[in-house]
């Protein structure tokens, strides 16, 4: 059973928000349990500093510990200075009346970090890749999760350029995971390509992400948000991938603008929360499907200065390509 609510026009107040949480919160018994939230990093658009004091509110008391692991992927880790600032927190406030709760970094490329949970085989590889790829990937992931009893997912749902729409178990794979599973969620995605998945909500890469997350045996809540410029237009809670389905359907109408024609010039404006061109690289998988034949599409991006800070090496040497090159 999904909780929720969403409106094309308008935000949830606080007051919803609160309300719809408190339901969800309800139907579980987290008295006594270590419970670990799992959430996006600064690079997402969503309001953590709200969702960050709401969990303290209508749970904080009652786990037997309560912490928060940063899905980063590739990204690298964050600063404590940071930190505080995706979660709307002083240092202050962290050193005190949070001091309870710990809040870890995901590290992709610390194998010491890691547990294999499962193989997805070559014939499921073939069959969901529909004959693009066969072979066989093993699934690892954070082994910190297993020190829990409880999983909170917490995050939006955006149109995603490698798998669709982001969220729901993309909060594990890539979020969490290790390297194998997610280079190959990666390279599926940019050889079936971003106009193709971009914005679709149930693609191949989606189908090895569940199926991944199947490998996870620890009981899971999903707190999917819908979140614009105007705020938070959408909030479902519930099992991963139905809260995600619920939450991508109001996506697809909020999030995606369809125009009548292609354009010859695109001017794409990177926020500043990216760091690099890898994460700034959004402002054209965005854009990409608007841009006509032969045309240009310009990222702004006075505030970048690296291309890439975890895969920069490979790319100045072998350059940034067309999945064709």
């Amino acid at each position: 059973m999904v909780v929720g609510k969403g409106d094309e026009e308008g935000n949830l107040s606080d007051d919803e928000v609160y309300e719809l949480s408190s339901k969800a919160l309800s139907e579980i018994n987290l008295s006594g349990k270590r419970v670990l939230i799992i959430s996006p990093d600064h690079t997402r658009t969503a309001p953590m500093p709200l969702f960050f004091r709401l969990f303290y509110d209508l749970i904080g008391s009652k786990p037997q510990k309560m912490d928060y692991l940063i899905a980063l992927g590739t990204h690298p880790t964050i600063s404590d200075d940071k930190i505080n600032d995706l979660f709307g927190i002083s240092a202050e406030e962290r050193k005190g009346k949070f001091s309870k709760i710990s809040i870890f970094n995901h590290t992709w490329d610390k194998p010491e970090t890691l547990k294999t949970v499962g193989t997805i085989t070559a014939d499921e590889i073939e069959e969901i890749s529909g004959g693009l790829m066969r072979e066989e990937v093993s699934v690892d992931i954070n082994g910190i999760i297993f020190d829990y009893d409880y999983l909170i997912i917490c995050g939006p749902v955006f149109p995603h350029e490698v798998v669709g729409f982001s969220g729901g178990n993309k909060y594990f794979f890539p979020g969490i995971s290790g390297p194998e599973v997610l280079n190959f969620f990666h390279w599926l995605g940019a050889v079936i390509t971003n106009p193709v998945i971009n914005g679709t909500k149930d693609t191949p890469v989606r189908r090895v992400v569940d199926k991944a997350a199947s490998f996870i045996n620890i009981p899971t809540l999903c707190f999917a948000m819908v979140v614009t410029g105007r705020g938070l237009q959408g909030l479902y809670i519930g099992a991963p991938e139905e809260a995600y389905t619920r939450a991508a359907d109001l996506s697809a109408k909020v999030h995606i603008i369809y125009k009548d024609r292609a354009f010859e010039k695109v001017l794409s404006m990177a926020p500043e929360m990216y760091d690099d061109i890898w994460t700034a690289g959004k402002c054209m998988y965005k854009l990409e499907p608007v841009v006509a034949d032969g045309g240009e599409l310009i990222i702004y991006a006075p505030h970048i200065t690296e291309v890439s800070y975890t895969h920069g090496k490979y790319l100045d040497k072998i350059g940034y390509h067309t999945r064709d090159y």
